[in-house]
């Protein structure tokens, strides 16, 4: 009997620290629905002054690395492995590469196509082939557009202490 408990104890055990192991390598769940945020708290006032890539772009171009700033824009891509990076499109075509502030929050897949707000810090960053390509693994890219990297690119980076679905 004594055995029984212990290899279904063992059992058990086990099922459950798989199941924690699925959830750390996959994003949360959630419809992202207008209002719902995601890591900190963005201010009314923070919406209302909220920019777009294109603008944040020119800004970009004087100073390499701007803080405390709000982008807006529509999501147009999440990683589908966690969660945990996004790309934002302004009405220019535009576009932001957005990772969250010290990897402390990620966001559902089902962001994706949604408008947001997002606050934090937008910098003009040099991407390294092998993050690039990693990049690229992650969103499922074809194997030839993988290895169709060859060099450092330049990025705009947006890293994001808050975010929220908007209209």
């Amino acid at each position: 009997m004594k055995k029984i408990i212990l290899l279904l104890a063992i059992g058990f055990a086990s099922v459950t620290f798989a199941q924690e192991e699925a959830q750390k390598f996959s994003p949360p769940a959630g419809k992202a629905l207008v209002g719902d945020t995601y890591g900190a708290k963005i201010s009314v006032k923070s919406e209302k002054k909220a920019e777009s890539a294109s603008k944040l772009d020119k800004k970009l171009k004087k100073s390499k690395k701007i803080a405390n700033t709000t982008l807006k824009g529509k999501v147009t891509s999440v990683c589908p492995k966690k969660g945990c990076w996004l790309t934002v499109e302004d009405e220019n075509k535009q576009t932001f590469f957005v990772k969250m502030k010290d990897y402390a929050f990620f966001v559902p897949v089902a962001l994706e196509g949604k408008n947001v707000v997002l606050e934090g810090v937008a910098e003009k960053k040099m991407l390294s082939v092998d993050e690039a390509k990693h990049y690229a693994e992650d969103a499922k890219k074809p194997q030839a557009e993988i290895d169709a990297i060859t060099e450092p690119q330049e990025q705009n980076r947006f890293t994001a202490a808050g975010i929220k679905v908007v209209n």
